[in-house]
């Protein structure tokens, strides 16, 4: 007879888990035990809140700093002695080595890490090395290691010693999937977006909308140099920000600064939860990053039927057939950007076609219901070797 299991999913910021996992960890927790642990913030509470899942903080920072780091571990050993999970599902690199090592100390039966994008791809020398071995020894701490794309799969089997038996792409892809009922245009949506239109005087121009942290390698400085040469060509375009601007890791330049605060046709909101109605203002999302695991803002632009138009990197490219149901373009190239921005503006056609399959692709593989109800089954198998082992 089946057991139910004690699941215990980790994240370097609670932020992962309000927004990232919105949904899912509550589903999981009609049929078993779910624990949250996440550094300590006020987003912790509202993830107990929303999910309603009971949650342990443990303080984790996102840089390598050996003595935090050690507390950290030694705070989630003990965690774990008290708790006595099944399985330990962790996500984000820093949670990852944290909680795959501590698992491995208590002999926790289940130690999966989800792989959702790695920041190594994005530096060499010594750094890289070190990130290297990081996702080498969290590899090899895990029981399964679950890379939220075919591409991150292959880079990993291409870069990391690791048994390709020990990877697992759970679905299509992602790691959450989009709520299509949540990210539509409904009534409430539209009338936010209408009154958001006319504050900033947007009904008669075409908005591109970024969603995304404001680093270099999200390729903020790249869309800012494309949109302005666009501009000066056509006025009556508009460019939406919406992100928090991290200063200590990957800052961008003070001429990007300078940019999204004075340029009157850019519209520099920062970080929001709720990016629905902004989407519905918007005629089309651009994604220029340099690295991506499998992106969520993709999938939801579609589910609000937004054309995208994205680097041709891990992840987009496996949600993105180009000019099938959006755009790709040259990463780190602000010519590919500018066409691909201009081909969308001058071509209306061309974007509600696009906007129209990329909700279809959506509907067909990635809808959430479909990927919590693959994890619950990923989380059921494993049960059943539990119950095999008693």
């Amino acid at each position: 007879m089946s057991k139910k299991l004690k699941i215990i999913r980790v994240t370097t910021k609670p932020e992962a888990l309000l927004i990232l996992l919105r949904g899912q960890l509550k589903f999981i927790n009609n049929f078993h035990d779910l624990i949250g642990v996440s550094s300590p913030n006020e987003k912790l509470t509202h993830v107990m809140n929303q999910e309603g899942i009971r949650v342990i903080p443990l303080d984790m920072t996102r840089k390598i700093t050996p003595i935090k780091d050690m507390v950290a571990l030694i705070g989630m050993i003990r965690i774990l002695r008290k708790e006595r999970p099944d399985i330990v599902h962790s996500h984000t690199p820093k949670a990852g080595i944290i909680a795959m090592l501590a698992s491995l100390i208590c002999k926790v039966p289940h130690r999966l890490h989800t792989v959702a994008g790695l920041p190594l791809m994005e530096t060499s020398g010594f750094k890289k090395k070190i990130l290297l071995f990081i996702e080498w020894l969290t590899y090899r701490c895990a029981t399964k290691v679950c890379p939220n794309s075919n591409g991150i799969k292959k880079f990993i089997l291409e870069n990391i010693s690791i048994s390709k038996n020990k990877l697992r792409v759970i679905g299509f892809g992602s790691s959450n999937g989009v709520d299509l009922e949540y990210f539509d245009r409904s009534q409430e949506v539209n009338h936010s977006s209408l009154v958001f239109r006319k504050k900033f005087n947007l009904e008669n121009v075409f908005s591109f909308i970024f969603i995304g942290r404001i680093v270099k390698d999200k390729g903020i400085e790249e869309l800012l140099k494309a949109f302005l040469r666009l501009n000066r060509e056509f006025g009556d375009i508009r460019l939406i920000i919406l992100g928090h601007e991290e200063r200590d890791l990957d800052p961008i330049s003070y001429e990007s600064k300078n940019t999204l605060s004075t340029n009157k046709n850019i519209i520099n909101l920062g970080f929001k939860t709720d990016v629905r109605a902004f989407l519905a203002s918007s005629n089309c999302l651009v994604l220029p990053s340099y690295r991506e695991g499998f992106p969520n803002v993709i999938l939801q632009a579609s589910s609000m039927q937004v054309a995208s138009i994205a680097s041709d990197i891990i992840g987009c490219n496996e949600i993105i057939h180009n000019k099938v149901n959006g755009l790709l373009f040259k990463p780190k190239n602000i010519e590919s950007l500018y066409l691909a921005m201009k081909k969308i503006y001058l071509d209306k056609e061309l974007t509600r076609m696009l906007a129209i399959s990329a909700k279809k692709n959506v509907i067909e593989k990635y809808n959430k219901d479909f990927i919590h109800n693959e994890i619950l089954s990923f989380y059921s198998n494993l049960n059943n070797k539990i119950d095999e082992k008693i």
